[in-house]
């Protein structure tokens, strides 16, 4: 398949509250450089894409306050691909709106859709398995969504059971999906052999994901096709800001994903994790001999192990006697929490905010 006729459609819209204190309701976390590598999670999901995607064929979804911080982080772009939603609806509506865009112009092409704060660490064997799963939708139709091979019976994730396997070797059609199972069923998951982890990565041409928009998600759809011919044009921000204030917040893979028998599954194992937690964070960052990961020369630190600290630049901590704990320190707010209780932290911004308002959010 040619280039021109791959679009890569990047879902920015999220809030990060999970990455608080660091990530703020004004710069949430795909725009952070949360991984310390000079460059934020959405830099580093346009890089990863830029070898086999044109830049003019690249969408970036987000909520209209975060335009601008968009154009900021991928200036390449034009005001045009920032796809701006008025309110957030989930990813279907996401989903929806630039799958409309696109057929507005190219209605064969085919979407790579990917969150924006994914963390891949063989960039390499990633393409070129994008590269398979583009060929497989734009030849088949179907909706492909990218499950990884599980290295751990982890509740964070969403699971896929895989079934037959399709004509083409390397694809099989998806039986079942669970989401965020508890840790028995997760152990039992992983034990059978049969069941991925869920990468939230889809790949599809277009007009298969708008019909299947239509067969299971009617509403949603019509609300979307009410502004055809103006897709492109002056005037769709007025359209998207009445579709918006219509719409029912539903996410892809209850509206479409498990009601539809078009779907497949890639699976592979390219070093993929959502980084969608402190702890999941500390994982996959480099730690010291006692198990501490911070930055050079920022922790001292005193019968302290297995620690994650974070802390502004120019500015060391002194610890002595924490084991598992998650340290973040900004410029207005400290939080210390042990890393087994970080599901805590809606709780905390939930107090703060009925405490101080949303200064410290």
């Amino acid at each position: 398949m040619t280039n021109n006729k791959r679009y890569c459609v990047i879902m920015a819209g999220g809030v990060g509250s999970r990455f608080w204190p660091m990530s703020r309701r004004e710069r949430p976390k795909q725009f952070m450089d949360i991984l310390g590598t000079g460059r934020s999670f959405l830099r580093h999901t346009f890089e990863r894409f830029l070898p086999i995607i044109p830049i003019e064929n690249f969408l970036v979804v987000t909520n209209e306050a975060y335009a601008k911080q968009v154009l900021a982080e991928i200036p390449e772009l034009r005001p045009e691909q920032i796809l701006s939603e008025p309110l957030g609806r989930n990813t279907a509506p996401c989903i929806a709106y630039a799958a409309f865009r696109v057929a507005a112009t190219a209605p064969d092409a085919t979407m790579i859709v990917t969150p924006s704060d994914h963390l891949i660490l063989d960039e390499e064997l990633f393409r070129s398995e994008m590269e398979r799963c583009v060929d497989f939708a734009s030849q088949t139709g179907s909706l492909l969504t990218v499950g990884i091979s599980p290295t751990r019976p982890d509740t964070g994730y969403g699971y896929i059971q895989v079934g037959a396997p399709a004509e083409q070797p390397g694809f099989q059609r998806v039986k079942t999906f669970t989401e965020k199972p508890n840790a028995q069923l997760a152990r039992a998951f992983v034990e059978s052999g049969e069941f991925f982890w869920n990468s939230g990565i889809f790949v599809w041409r277009a007009d298969a994901i708008l019909g299947e928009l239509r067969t299971h998600l009617l509403d949603t759809y019509e609300l979307f096709a009410s502004a055809e011919g103006c897709y492109g044009t002056p005037a769709e921000e007025a359209n998207i800001a009445r579709i918006y204030s219509e719409l029912r917040g539903t996410s892809i893979d209850y509206g479409v994903m498990e009601k539809s028998n078009k779907v497949f599954v890639r699976c592979s194992n390219f070093g993929w994790s959502d980084i969608g937690t402190w702890g999941s964070l500390y994982q996959y960052s480099q730690k010291d001999d006692d198990g501490n990961a911070a930055a050079d020369n920022q922790l001292l630190a005193f019968d302290t192990h297995n620690c994650l600290v974070r802390l502004p630049k120019n500015k060391m901590a002194v610890i002595e006697g924490l084991e598992d704990y998650i340290v973040v320190d900004t410029d207005d707010v400290l939080m210390i929490c042990p890393k087994s209780n970080e599901q805590d932290i809606k709780k905390f911004i939930a107090t703060v905010r009925y405490t101080t308002g949303d200064k410290f959010i």
